[in-house]
């Protein structure tokens, strides 16, 4: 399922941070895009499987919030591992983070082995924490840019 809000403002899409939701529950996916779009200025789009994300990769999201299992829909379907894998082949240069309902040491080890940006557990304190780390990614990639600037003067 895509949804772009894009028109519903005026803004250009340009100026906007796409993001791209992928989580199984259809529920939690929607209440999570929900929050995004009270809260802040995005473009989000949503999906159910990670192979609709991946198909959908071109549309260049800014970054992509996904979840660990992603198996609900179909039994066979590739899990977040596999999606984040496939998605840092395409551009290693998106932040993804993943999110899910395990609480456990090891999984988030074993998504930041493969490249995440960040591991969030999937909680009433999720939609907060998912706030603060695209604060973050984006403080950062400012950062970089200023830099690069300055280097490229000296």
């Amino acid at each position: 399922m895509i949804k772009d809000n894009s028109s519903d403002n005026n803004r250009s899409d340009n100026n906007r941070i796409k993001i791209f939701l992928v989580d199984d529950d259809a529920l939690y996916l929607k209440s999570l895009e929900i929050e995004f779009l009270q809260h802040a200025d995005f473009s989000i789009e949503t999906y159910a499987t990670g192979e609709i994300c991946l198909e959908n990769l071109s549309h260049n999201p800014d970054v992509i919030i996904l979840d660990y299992l992603l198996n609900g829909i179909d039994k066979n379907a590739i899990n977040g591992i596999e999606t984040l894998d496939k998605i840092k082949l395409f551009d290693p240069e998106i932040p993804v983070v993943m999110l899910s309902s395990q609480d456990k040491i090891d999984v988030a080890i074993n998504c930041m082995h493969h490249k995440a940006t960040d591991y969030v557990v999937k909680s009433e304190t999720a939609f907060m924490r998912l706030q603060k780390i695209i604060t973050t990614i984006f403080s950062y990639r400012k950062i970089e840019k200023e830099l690069s600037w300055y280097m490229e003067r000296m």
